[in-house]
C-alpha cells in the first residue's frame, strides 16, 4: 500500500509498505476514506521535532474497517473515527478522562513495545491497536458533505473543546483565542458554544479571522506582540479577559496570553510548546492566573461531539480549506507550510 514517509525535514513522499494485517486480537485493519494534514505534522516536518529514522506521518483519520482481531467487537464494514491516540478506554488515565495518557496507548507512526513500526494515518490502511478503545462506529450514513466534519473530530474540533473545558468557560464569560489556526478557530467555535459572550480572536490572516467571526468571534486583534496586548486592553477597558486559549505553542503566544488574561483569570493551552521554559512563577502566583490545558483526551470528546455533528448542529468541517489526493501529499505539506492552506484534507 502507499503511506506517507518523511525521510528528513522538508521531505515527505509516499513509499510503498506491506499491506497492514491484524496482529493481536485486540487489532483492526482499517481502510483510510479521509485523513487530514494536521498543524502538529508541520513541527516534523520543519524540523523542531527531531527524528533518526524515516517517519510515518499523519494522525487524523476516518475510514472503514476491513479486519478485525477475535476480541474485537466492532465488525468489517463499520465506518469509524479515529482518536489522534491509540488506547485501551479503560485504564485508570481513560476512566478519569484522560484517554491521551492511555497507560498501554501510543502513537501514529511511532514504534510499538514489540519493535514493529506503527501505520501513520496518511496512507491507504492503518492497523489498530486496541481498535475498541480507539475506534468510534459513526453509525450513520456519511455523506460527502457530512465527511470533512467527521474528520475534524478526530482532532481539531476535540482540541479546541478541551481548551475551552480546561479554561473553565462559561456562559457570559469573555475569552481571547491567540492563534487563527484550525486548532484556533475550534477554540473560538467551542468558546461560543460554551456561551461565552465576547470572543478576541487574535490573528493575523484574514480569510482565517473571517471564518473566526462566523464561528462566534466578536473581535478581531491582529496586532501582535505589546500592541496587540494594549489593543486588547483597551477593548476590554484596561482589564483583559477571564479566559485566554492559548492555540500556537511558541513562547511569544505564551506570554502575549500573560498580558491579556486579566487577574484571577486562567490561561488554557492547546497549542504543543514548542519551548521549555517560560514565566510560571512570581507572574502567574501574585496575579492567581490559573495556567492549565495539556493534549486533549480526544477520545474522551468523541461521543459528546458526534451527535452534534450528525444532527448538523456544528460544522468544524469547514476549517478543512483544501483536499488534495494522497498523490499530492508532498503539495498538501508544502501548501500549509507556507501558510497557503488552512487545513488539508487527504483522499487515499
Amino acid at each position: 500500500m502507499r503511506a506517507t514517509v518523511l525521510t528528513a525535514p522538508g521531505r515527505v513522499g509516499l513509499e510503498q509498505r506491506p499491506d497492514p494485517v491484524v496482529l493481536e486480537p485486540t487489532d483492526a485493519v482499517v481502510e483510510v476514506v479521509a485523513a487530514a494534514v494536521c498543524g502538529s505534522d508541520l513541527w516534523w516536518f520543519r524540523g523542531d521535532n527531531a527524528f533518526d529514522e524515516p517517519r510515518r506521518m499523519g494522525h487524523e483519520f476516518v475510514g472503514r474497517i476491513v479486519s478485525v482481531g477475535s476480541s474485537v467487537r466492532l465488525a468489517p464494514g463499520d465506518f469509524v473515527l479515529s482518536a489522534f491516540k491509540f488506547g485501551d478506554n479503560t485504564c485508570p488515565a481513560c476512566r478519569d478522562g484522560f484517554t491521551s495518557n492511555c497507560a498501554h496507548g501510543g502513537y501514529w507512526g511511532a514504534v510499538d513495545g514489540e519493535g514493529r513500526e506503527l501505520d501513520g494515518g496518511q496512507g491507504e490502511r492503518v492497523r489498530v491497536p486496541l481498535a475498541d478503545g480507539t475506534l468510534v462506529r459513526v453509525g450513520a450514513t456519511v455523506t460527502e458533505e457530512l465527511l470533512p466534519h467527521l474528520l475534524a473530530l478526530t482532532d481539531v474540533m476535540a482540541t479546541g473543546v478541551h481548551a475551552a473545558r480546561c479554561a473553565g468557560v462559561v456562559p457570559g464569560a469573555d475569552a481571547v483565542v491567540i492563534g487563527d489556526g484550525a486548532v484556533g478557530l475550534m477554540s473560538v467555535l467551542s468558546a461560543a458554544r460554551k456561551g461565552a459572550s465576547r470572543i478576541i480572536l487574535m490573528g493575523r490572516h484574514t480569510a482565517r479571522t473571517d471564518l473566526g467571526v462566523e464561528f462566534g468571534a466578536t473581535d478581531v486583534v491582529a496586532e501582535r506582540g505589546d500592541e496587540g496586548i494594549a489593543r486588547v486592553r483597551e477593548l476590554t477597558g484596561g482589564d483583559g479577559t477571564h479566559v485566554v486559549l492559548e492555540a500556537v505553542g511558541h513562547l511569544p503566544a505564551y506570554e502575549q496570553a500573560l498580558g491579556v488574561v486579566r487577574d484571577g483569570g486562567t490561561i488554557s493551552r492547546v497549542g504543543v510548546p514548542q519551548y521549555t521554559d517560560g514565566p510560571v512563577g512570581r507572574t502567574l502566583f501574585i496575579r492567581n492566573v490559573t495556567l492549565t490545558g495539556g493534549v486533549a483526551p480526544v477520545r474522551s470528546y468523541i461521543d459528546e461531539l458526534l451527535p452534534d455533528v450528525l444532527s448538523g448542529a456544528v460544522d468544524p468541517g469547514r476549517v478543512f480549506d483544501r483536499e488534495m489526493a494522497l498523490d499530492d501529499i508532498a503539495e498538501a505539506y508544502r501548501a500549509m507550510d507556507a501558510r497557503e492552506a488552512l487545513k488539508v484534507l487527504i483522499r487515499p
